[in-house]
């Protein structure tokens, strides 16, 4: 179900990982559309994790190839732990073979979204499931 763009949404939290500046400061501009939201920037696995215990994010979008600690991983952790499993994660990535999206999807990723992506259709994307969340 698609939320009209003039609904608001409720105080969300968005974490943004990438390890790539230019790819984060995209990510975090684009959310800067989506209304009552907080974006929490990362730069590698080990720091989403950090992040994710201290400020409780509601969607996480997470890319995949990062130093330290894959998104893989970061995925798996965070929906094997019964206090963050119910986070919505979106995996963005350059990976775009079906192995990758079927191995995000083993780990429990809610979403994959493959780059470059379209900004109308990603900040779409985002709402609908923060809207979702709120609803359930």
């Amino acid at each position: 179900m698609t939320l009209p763009e003039d609904q608001p949404l409720p105080a969300s939290k968005v974490l943004v990982v990438d390890d790539n500046a230019q790819n984060l400061e995209l990510l975090v501009a684009y959310m800067e559309e989506v209304p009552n939201i907080s974006v929490i920037p990362a730069t590698n696995g080990i720091e989403a994790l950090a992040k994710v215990a201290e400020d409780k994010p509601d969607l996480i979008l997470l890319d995949i190839m990062m130093p330290k600690m894959s998104g893989f991983e970061v995925c798996k952790r965070l929906k094997s732990d019964p206090t963050t499993r119910d986070i919505i994660i979106v995996m963005v990535t350059a990976l775009n073979e079906p192995s990758d999206i079927e191995r995000a999807a083993e780990c429990g990723t809610d979403d994959y979204l493959s780059k470059p992506i379209d900004r109308k259709a990603f900040v779409t994307l985002v709402r609908n499931l923060l809207a979702a969340k709120a609803r359930s």
